[in-house]
């Protein structure tokens, strides 16, 4: 990899930092990289690597830096060759970008950035990762294994992601590990171990909800302050529902089977992880939409699945008041849009400037989770008549797909299993133009309403029409654009030409403030009859 060129080699205002003299040691106020690096404070390290964790300071371009530092004298052979093995992957690394990892900047070796003498092999430098070292996380106790599962998915997704590439990330020691500010693990501190294979990577992801889960690590080498898990008499490992009986057996048994060995069943890759991962934080919103139907004290409603007479206090009266005026505010909302439609309708009718929808432009409506949107020829369609789509996939013509193994979730009609985007800390089209979910029907089809359920407002999608299931963006057709609500929003197709593949292309994504990323719940496709 080649250096940036706006590294200082000596002396001089670029550096911010005086020179290291032969014999530095790696202290706080320590300075590397050719003076550019001040080291400020150690966050771990990796014994198994000979890896210190710092942050340091960048004096050139006055940023913080999370360094990787690869001890050893060049004398020791073997520990040369796999510093050596260590940097070239970081190298390799460098091309990959994921919310999961922070992003490698830069790779300094013997006579590029590193000085014989000063008891180093080498420098992995990349971004800081901003938020809270992991074990301060664990050190009161285990998190609930809801919040372990939120916290990992991300993390599982980049293994997965870096995995379809070749690429091993290193995720099998905690002190590698931050948690951000978003409340999601971060590989902070990249850099695999020169013999890390895939495996380990996913071995390192069940390690991690181990301890998430425990309190306790599960893998040898890990750090002094972290107690290992416990083992019973032939020293297989004890699952996380021993320990603690809040953790679902599901998440306590893939949590086992990662560390296990494949030739008596442990998981191969992160999919198997990334699925419970993803059933549980589902079930954990579930729950979470339930409890918001109980009352303050966390009871059902009173009157609600009772064999008792309910009792008329005068808690229970004002709850039933007020319920009646709910109901009467839905009435009198629903007579309302009735009259307004009605007269919408005549009034466009005799307007001057009514005319015929034209083809190719869509009429688009939303209905929020918290309605029932209106009954129409469309909609009930959508109910009994919608046509599924023979394949779905993640169209995306930089050759690097947002979760492709979740795609097929947009159709199996479910809202609450989501496919989501990758998360990005700029908004499209700064990394890239956009994301798309290419549908391919079984025979062309003409549409009359596209219904799409997603968690994420702020959403833009375009409607393209394609000739194929993986053509030139330049070559697809749009048909119109729409912005998601949250909830189901619905498109309505004015008489368009019958089509076997539709891509709907998203160009700009939900979120804000650095942490961009849209979900899909469920996709709906209406036909023309």
């Amino acid at each position: 990899m080649s250096r940036p060129t706006e590294h200082s080699r000596g002396h001089g205002p670029a550096t911010g930092f005086d020179m290291p003299q032969s014999g530095t040691l790696l202290v706080p106020g320590g300075v590397v990289g050719d003076g550019r690096y001040r080291l400020l404070t150690q966050f771990g390290a990796d014994n198994r690597g000979n890896a210190q964790f710092w942050r340091a300071r960048d004096g050139q371009l006055n940023r913080d830096s999370a360094l990787t530092i690869l001890v050893g004298e060049p004398g020791n052979q073997q520990a040369s060759v796999d510093a050596g093995r260590t940097l070239e992957r970081a190298m390799h690394a460098a091309t990959f970008s994921h919310p999961g990892v922070a992003r490698v900047l830069d790779v300094l070796t013997l006579g590029n950035g590193v000085l014989p003498g000063q008891g180093m092999l080498g420098i992995i430098v990349a971004e800081w990762t901003h938020g809270t070292d992991l074990l301060d996380v664990i050190s009161d106790g285990p998190v609930p294994p809801a919040t372990a599962s939120r916290l990992l998915e991300p993390l599982a997704s980049a293994v997965e992601n870096a995995h379809h590439v070749g690429l091993v990330l290193g995720v099998d020691h905690p002190q590698r590990i931050r948690v951000t500010p978003d409340g999601t693990l971060r590989l902070a501190f990249p850099g695999p171990l020169a013999n890390a294979t895939l495996r380990d990577d996913v071995r390192g992801l069940g390690a991690l909800l181990y301890l998430l889960l425990t309190g306790r690590w599960a893998l040898p080498d890990g750090p002094d302050s972290v107690p290992a898990a416990l083992t019973d008499s032939d020293g297989t490992v004890l699952a996380p529902g021993l320990l603690n009986a809040s953790v679902p057996g599901e998440l306590s048994t893939i949590a086992v089977r990662s560390l296990e060995d494949t030739s008596i069943g442990g998981i191969r890759t992160s999919a198997a992880i990334l699925q419970v991962l993803d059933r549980v934080t589902a079930e954990e919103a579930a729950a979470a939409s339930a409890a918001e139907n109980q009352d303050g004290e966390g009871h059902p409603d009173d009157g609600v699945w009772l064999t008792k007479k309910p009792r008329h206090d005068s808690r229970t009266r004002r709850r039933l008041l007020l319920a009646v005026a709910v109901l009467a505010m839905l009435t009198l909302a629903i007579v309302v849009w009735i009259v307004t439609s009605v007269i919408g309708f005549f009034s466009t009718s005799a307007g001057e400037n009514s005319g015929p929808i034209l083809p190719g432009t869509p009429q688009v409506t939303t209905a929020p989770l918290t309605t029932t949107p209106p009954v129409t020829s469309s909609s009930s369609a959508a109910a009994n008549g919608a046509v599924t789509p023979a394949s779905v996939a993640v169209y995306d013509p930089s050759g690097s797909p947002d979760s492709p193994n979740r795609i097929d979730r947009v159709t199996d009609g479910d809202p609450a299993t989501v496919w989501r985007t990758d998360q990005y800390k700029q908004q499209f089209p700064a990394l890239k133009p956009g994301i798309g979910i290419m549908t391919t029907f079984s025979q062309s089809t003409s549409l009359a309403e596209i219904d799409i359920d997603s968690p994420s407002p702020g959403t833009v999608v375009q409607i393209r029409g394609a000739s194929s299931a993986n053509p030139n963006l330049a070559d697809t057709q749009v048909i119109g654009t729409v912005t998601l609500i949250n909830g189901r929003t619905v498109i309505q197709l004015g008489p368009t030409q019958p089509t076997q593949y539709l891509l709907l292309w998203i160009t700009t994504l939900g979120g804000s403030d650095g942490a961009y990323q849209s979900q899909i719940g469920q996709l709906t496709f209406v036909p023309a009859h």
